[in-house]
């Protein structure tokens, strides 16, 4: 099953704290993780958060001003974003193509303005906040509970099916045959549910599997792994590794 690692933690910095869990079983499938990043202090400088291409969709919390909030995703390369000496983030990361996209607009890379839309975002963002990550795991389930009654989030099963045979494929024509649809209906399918391509949504995935120490056959030689995962990152496969934790 599709594991995306979506984000890159600088291996010095140990004073910034970053965790991920799973979701309660009746949420799997929609949802990916719960996560949380935050600093411990002020940090003696600013820091820079990797944040890695997943085609997963995320709604992100800053919990220091509870009217920013959002909607948010990656593009197909890697994004790189300064998040200053102190902050703190609750953020759920939903699987790719679950997202409505059509019934909320989805903004690109971190959300860093007040939320003005229609979801009750500030009003969760606010009984986040001073909880125990535990605590804010059963507000952030009753969410997403609400998004599914409003069909916010549905789920996927074209993407379904990819992630169950993603050993299977190797190109977009067996994207579309595992897909049991044609090439033409999964262009359509993935850029509306997804935002990506078919061509970037399989980069993504190969991108995936290789951070998840997998092997890559979809790939001609080690030459053609590496350009491409220094294309999507701005690394080497091993300064990546020697420079974060994923």
């Amino acid at each position: 099953m599709y594991d995306p690692k979506g984000n890159g933690k600088e291996k010095a910095v140990r004073s910034v704290q970053f965790v991920e869990v799973e979701p309660p079983d009746h949420l799997r499938g929609i949802v990916h993780r719960f996560l949380e990043l935050k600093t411990d202090g002020a940090l003696a400088d600013d820091y820079r958060f990797h944040a890695l291409p997943d085609a997963c969709t995320y709604i992100v919390f800053d919990q220091l001003d509870t009217n920013i909030a959002g909607v948010s995703q990656l593009r197909a390369e890697s994004e790189e974003f300064n998040l200053g000496r102190v902050f703190h983030y609750v953020n759920i990361r939903f699987l790719p193509g679950v997202w409505q996209v059509d019934r909320e607009q989805v903004t690109y890379g971190m959300v860093n303005m007040p939320y003005a839309g229609d979801l009750p975002l500030i009003d969760t963002n606010c009984r986040l906040v001073n909880r125990a990550f535990g605590d804010k795991q059963l507000v952030l389930s009753k969410f997403v509970e609400c998004l599914i009654d409003r069909k916010l989030v549905v789920a996927n099963p074209v993407t379904e099916k990819i992630f169950e045979n993603l050993d299977a494929i190797h190109t977009v024509s067996d994207m579309a045959a595992v897909s049991g649809v044609s090439p033409r209906q999964l262009q359509r399918t993935l850029k509306r549910t997804t935002g990506f391509t078919p061509h970037d949504f399989l980069k993504v995935l190969r991108l995936q599997q290789s951070l998840n120490g997998n092997d890559t056959p979809s790939y001609a030689d080690q030459s053609h792994f590496i350009h491409a995962f220094r294309k999507a990152t701005g690394y080497t496969p091993g300064k990546y590794s020697k420079k974060f934790d994923v």
